[in-house]
């Protein structure tokens, strides 16, 4: 993996189902020998992997970042994930910086290395063991059994959470927006982190309308189907018991475009406004979040827009 690339290739087909994920390693010396973590993080998220670059100490800054660093000419937040998950890294190891973009931020995490790039499913993506995420803070997405063992997802929306560099945009200004929203709406809100999940759960009750959560794809789409079922048994449309629906992109068993796919190609679901609501912030998931047909493409966490898109999807939703 050529560390002067600026961007990893996006080659997957759009609502399929996949993605690409950078598989890199975590070293944790436990005395008697060293334990490598196996990690992965989706490659729409990775800009680049580097050596080490140099670190500049900044003070009151959380115990978590190392400092910050100058690379391609921005000064972003360096974060060390050993240090998050309290780990002792043995006395002599190589590191690299991944390089990530994502919620409008650029952000480096220091690994001990970045192995390869792999293609998985969604599907098979299965939930972590409790004890495991227990000791992560709860901050796993999925595992994935792997030739070198379990590889881990992690939720870097609940790890800058958990540090404090999670931003959420224009919370005041959504406030006094939701004073004046007329109608309210009942939204289906796809979201795994359970962190994200909160944060967008929050800004849509807080204006006044009804939020269905599902952790994934999957469970969204078992839901719109027994609410289609009720629906025909009692002779009315979907949008008389869901009118939006949100969905992230990034999620285990269902990702986000092929729930979004699926309704699209679904008699009785087809009219349901959908909004993707990611935390990849590229062109490039905006085409494709478009190219399956979804309503509208938000990047987290900018309540005033949510709010906005909400009003104006729910409103065309009724009318349809």
């Amino acid at each position: 993996m050529s560390s002067d690339t600026p961007a990893l290739p996006n080659i997957l087909e759009t609502g399929k189902n996949e993605l690409e994920i950078v598989d890199f390693r975590i070293r944790e010396d436990r005395g008697e020998g060293s334990y490598e973590w196996i990690f992965g993080v989706n490659v729409a998220k990775v800009r680049e992997v580097l050596r080490m670059p140099k670190i500049t100490k900044v003070p009151n800054m959380p115990p978590e970042v190392e400092g910050m660093a100058e690379i391609r000419g921005k000064l972003i937040p360096v974060v060390s994930l050993a240090r998050w998950m309290g780990l002792e890294e043995p006395p002599e190891r190589k590191k690299f910086l991944l390089h990530l973009e994502f919620l409008r931020e650029n952000v480096g995490v220091i690994v001990h290395e970045a192995r390869r790039i792999r293609r998985i499913s969604w599907s098979d993506i299965k939930k972590a063991p409790d004890t495991l995420n227990q000791k992560l803070g709860g901050r796993i997405t999925g595992v994935v059994d792997t030739e070198d063992g379990l590889l881990i997802i992690l939720d870097f929306e609940g790890i800058l959470h958990d540090i404090g560099l999670l931003k959420v945009f224009h919370e005041e200004e959504a406030l006094e927006q939701a004073k004046t929203v007329s109608k309210n709406y009942t939204i289906l809100l796809a979201e795994d982190s359970p962190v994200a999940r909160r944060i967008i759960r929050d800004i849509l009750e807080n204006a006044g309308h009804r939020v269905i959560e599902a952790e994934d794809g999957a469970q969204a789409w078992d839901l719109l189907n027994r609410y289609l079922e009720k629906a025909r048994e009692e002779g009315k449309s979907i949008k008389e018991f869901v009118q939006v629906v949100i969905t992230d992109i990034e999620m285990p068993n269902m990702d986000g475009l092929t729930l979004t796919k699926k309704i699209k190609e679904t008699a009785g679901l087809m009219g349901l406004p959908v909004i993707v609501n990611t935390t990849l912030s590229d062109d490039s998931n905006r085409q494709r979040a478009f190219r399956v047909n979804a309503d509208g493409f938000i990047v987290k966490f900018d309540a005033q827009e949510l709010l906005t898109m909400v009003s104006r999807l729910g409103e065309r939703g009724e009318e349809s």
